[in-house]
Order: structure tokens, then C-alpha cells, then sequence
């Protein structure tokens, strides 16, 4: 029998460290195994032929996807082509529904089976989707308990298989290695700014973060700390903070060190976005930030239909954590929400409480080894490759 051959198509940063996480376990448990398709460094590291980089089709908001939209054509054709060329087995689509949900179409008429890992947001915006993947899937694996039902309803294979941050939101360093890392103050009070994992986000968020830490430094002793995230370029960033940042209190950047600085900083003020569960899983009090464009937040408004933004509220089913967004997402706001978790241990206990079961939805660890159970299953049924011990 030839070698086994799948597709593994990411677009965001979650999603290709998902991808590679799920791209690994396939690898022990098949031995012989080619992975190509689209998506980061994650996933290359782990040995998946990425024949597009995710980084180059990964856009946010509505109004800036229209540039971008050449570069995509493109990089779907080569996708494809190599579909052609290859013959895969079976394709796994995670996430990044926009770009996925269009490959499925042409996968199907390729006769390519398909698992989708980690739904789009169909609860939330865009419910036709439903419609779509139950034309163009074989099965969905999702990470949140609730999602199940959904598709269950709409006559869709689904499988919750839980969520893989809850094996990999694991600090590394100390809390002495940590502060001398970032070169701070381990008695000094540190809020942990995130503002996101791309350079547009960032554009957005960083600045107010910033006049809010100014206008935190008026009233105590303290100190931030900027994780870089994977995606960026610490000396993009770097420079970033110094132009912004006007006060006295010491800014650090850090990379490679998102889950120390969560878990050892006081505080968090953290974008909304998988940033925010993992924020939850180190039980850290966060206020969740998000600013877009204008025009790509009054379109928005009329698409997406949630109570909250932060997956974290809409686990919880009530607001836990303080949202500020858009218009809300002001320096003195922020400022007021961080001191008031500073100033109050009750609030604080509070908040912690309600995040350890939000953590408690999230499920009980090894998401990663049932989704690679799942696909394999599914190359089974496929007779792609015979039952495993």
C-alpha cells in the first residue's frame, strides 16, 4: 500500500499550532505519513509541507480582507493544484472558515473526504454555514461542549473532542527566571498586556494599553509586560512600545513567554480572542480589549449575534470578565477595571472562581490524541489504511 497521504489546511496562529499539535500525533501513530497544505511555522517544525504560508492569506475585519483578496486567489489555486498532484487521502480543515469552507467545496468534488477541526462560529454570525459544511464535510470536531448540539441538530457528524490549550497553556519559567527575563521587578505589581497576535491588531489595541498603563503609573507603584507574540517580530514591536508609551512605569516586551507572563503577572489586559481562554486556563483576573475599524465594526454589528465577545463570557453564560470594546475600549476605562481588581482581593476570588469552570468546560485534557483518533477513524472507514492496535 502507498504511503498515506493527508491535506492540513490552518490560517490563523491557533490554528497552525493546532494543526502541528494534531500533525504529531498522527505521525506516532502512523509511522509513514505525508502532510502537506497550508500553514505556519508550527506546523512546519513538525514536518507538514506547507505549500502556502498561512501568514500570507490571514487577514482581519471585513474592510481589510479586499487587499488581500489577489494573494489569496492565488494561493487557493496552488492549494489546489497540489490536491491534483498528490491525491490525498483525506483532508483535515482547521478552523479559518472564509478560505476552508470554499477548499471543502473543491475537495468534494474531488471526491477528498473531509474533517473540519474547530467549528466556525456559526453560534454567533453566518448560521448558513451550517448548510454549507453538511454539503461539503464528513465530519466536524469541535472544541467547545456546546457546539455539539448545534451540529447534531442540523444532521452534521460532529464529535467534541474538547479544547487543546488545556495541555499546552503551560508556563516554563519561574517566577525569578521570569522577572529576570523581562528585566522587572518581581515586587513591583505587573500587568500583563496582550494585544494581540498580528500587526494590524496590535496597531489597534497596543496604544490605548499604553495610555492606560500611563495613566495607572499616576496612582502606584507598577509595572507591564508586553508578550510578543510567535507571529511577530520582536523588532517591529519593540519600537512600537517606545513611541506609544509616555510615563514613568517600565514597559517590557518578552518573547516566547505568553504563559509566564500570565501566570506570573498580576493582572492581565488581554484582546479578545483565544487570548482570553488562555488567560482562563492560568486563572489569571484579565479585562478583555478589541478595537477594529470603524466601518468593519458598524458592518459587524448588523452580522454577528452574541451577548458577549469573549469566548470566556459566553462559557460562563453571564459576564465574568469586564468587555471593553470599540467605543468602551478607552484608556481610562481599562485603567478604572485594573485598579479596581488590583484594589479588591473579593472581586479578584470572585473572578478566579468563575474562571476555574469556565477551565472545567474546556475539558479534561488530551483534545489533540481524540481529534487524532478521530481522523483516523475516518481513513478507516475510508479503507485508506488498515484498523490501528
Amino acid at each position: 500500500m502507498s504511503k498515506t497521504c493527508l491535506m492540513m489546511v490552518a490560517g490563523e496562529r491557533s490554528g497552525d499550532v493546532y494543526g502541528a499539535e494534531l500533525a504529531a500525533a498522527l505521525r506516532a501513530r502512523l509511522g509513514e505519513v505525508e502532510i502537506f497544505g497550508g500553514g505556519g511555522e508550527a506546523m512546519r517544525r513538525v514536518g507538514v509541507d506547507t505549500t502556502i504560508d498561512a501568514h500570507t492569506i490571514t487577514m482581519v475585519g471585513i474592510t481589510e480582507v479586499l487587499g488581500g483578496l489577489p494573494r489569496v486567489y492565488r494561493a487557493f489555486k496552488t492549494l489546489l493544484a497540489e490536491v491534483d498532484r498528490r491525491r490525498p487521502q483525506l483532508a483535515v480543515l482547521i478552523d479559518f472558515p472564509d478560505f476552508n469552507l470554499r477548499l471543502a467545496k473543491k475537495l468534494r468534488e474531488r471526491n477528498v473526504r473531509i474533517m473540519y477541526y474547530v467549528s466556525p462560529q456559526v453560534w454567533a454570525w453566518r448560521r448558513g454555514r451550517l448548510r454549507q459544511l453538511k454539503e461539503r464535510i464528513d465530519k466536524m470536531l469541535c472544541l467547545f461542549d456546546f457546539e455539539e448540539e448545534i451540529y447534531q441538530k442540523a444532521g452534521i457528524p460532529v464529535e467534541h473532542v474538547g479544547h487543546p490549550l488545556v495541555d499546552m497553556v503551560r508556563p516554563h519559567l519561574s517566577r525569578e527566571a521570569f522577572f529576570a527575563q523581562a528585566g522587572l521587578d518581581p515586587q513591583t505589581t505587573t500587568v500583563a498586556l496582550l494585544p494581540g497576535s498580528r500587526q494590524k491588531e496590535v496597531l489597534y489595541n497596543l496604544p490605548p494599553m499604553l495610555d492606560a498603563a500611563t495613566l495607572l503609573t499616576l496612582a502606584r507603584p507598577i509595572q507591564f509586560v508586553v508578550p510578543v507574540a510567535p507571529t511577530l517580530d520582536p523588532t517591529w514591536l519593540e519600537p512600537l512600545v517606545a513611541q506609544c508609551y509616555v510615563g514613568r512605569a517600565k514597559v517590557c516586551t518578552v518573547a516566547n513567554a505568553t504563559y509566564d507572563a500570565l501566570q506570573h503577572g498580576d493582572v492581565a489586559v488581554v484582546a479578545s480572542g483565544t487570548a482570553t481562554v488562555e488567560a482562563a486556563l492560568r486563572e489569571r483576573p484579565f479585562v478583555v480589549v478589541y478595537r477594529v475599524s470603524p466601518l468593519t465594526w458598524l458592518m459587524g454589528k448588523f452580522l454577528v449575534d452574541v451577548p458577549y465577545y469573549s469566548m470566556v463570557n459566553l462559557l460562563a453564560g453571564r459576564s465574568l470578565v469586564t468587555e471593553l470594546i470599540q467605543h468602551d475600549f478607552t484608556a481610562q476605562k481599562v485603567a478604572s477595571q485594573v485598579e479596581y481588581l488590583l484594589d479588591h482581593a473579593e472581586a479578584r476570588a470572585r473572578l478566579v472562581e468563575g474562571l476555574r469552570a469556565v477551565k472545567a468546560r474546556l475539558g479534561p485534557g488530551g483534545a489533540t490524541q481524540r481529534a487524532a483518533d478521530a481522523v483516523l477513524r475516518l481513513l478507516q472507514e475510508s479503507q485508506a489504511i488498515p484498523p490501528t492496535a
